[in-house]
């Protein structure tokens, strides 16, 4: 079950920010809170994981009730991320990671606790888990997704390569509701500045008719 708000949230986050990012791409399957079943028997009575976000590359993307890996072709998923809480940080940095790593052998393994903010990533390097190293920013790189991933008002979030933030659904049309105001104001403020400018002539051209009246009436060309 999960912890809390805060880990409903931080999921809902994670996959609406890579299926608005990946809207195009049908290659793929992210969802969070959804249980894999790897037994080598394949029974789903035993060996079973329910990992709190995750991404399967080069598969089909549809709905599934659960990831049945002898169903899938054997795919593992190559990018794991889990929400650490109290009853769960002690599993998620032991149990699971030795499990992902020897086991899923998932290539990205990240954990983030959407309260302390904690956040670590791991890349399989030559069988075993190593650290992955933050850049400037503090933001780690997923191989496997091609983005960064970092806190960013006190949520996990993904960048791009170019480290710009992924928007989700919401905030996407936000941003193009606002560049939509901003271009309607540079309209008004262009269409302001020609009708003064409209008004500046005529009212030298109202100046320059008055000028030419006084000047004939003074006989003078």
């Amino acid at each position: 079950p999960l912890e809390s708000e805060l880990h409903l949230r931080q999921i809902l986050l994670l996959i609406q920010m890579l299926e608005y990012l990946w809207q195009d791409r049908q290659d793929f399957y992210a969802f969070g809170n959804l249980t894999i079943y790897y037994s080598p028997e394949q029974q789903k009575t035993q060996n079973f994981r329910g990992p709190d976000f995750f991404v399967v590359l080069d598969t089909e993307r549809k709905p599934r009730q659960s990831w049945v890996v002898w169903e899938e072709g054997g795919k593992y998923p190559n990018f794991i991320i889990e929400l650490l809480s109290k009853s769960t940080a002690n599993v998620d940095r032991t149990t699971k990671k030795k499990i992902y790593q020897d086991i899923f052998r998932t290539p990205d393994y990240f954990w983030f606790s959407p309260h302390t903010l904690e956040f670590q990533g791991f890349e399989l390097l030559r069988g075993e888990y190593e650290p992955i190293i933050p850049n400037e920013q503090g933001r780690l790189w997923s191989k496997q997704l091609q983005l960064f991933l970092g806190v960013y008002e006190q949520k996990l979030r993904f960048f791009t390569a170019e480290g710009m933030l992924v928007p989700t659904p919401e905030e996407s049309a936000k941003t193009a509701e606002e560049l939509a105001q901003t271009e309607k104001q540079q309209r008004e403020a262009t269409q302001q500045q020609l009708e003064t400018a409209q008004q500046q002539l005529e009212f030298e051209r109202q100046q320059r008719e008055k000028l030419a009246a006084k000047l004939r009436e003074l006989n003078i060309d």
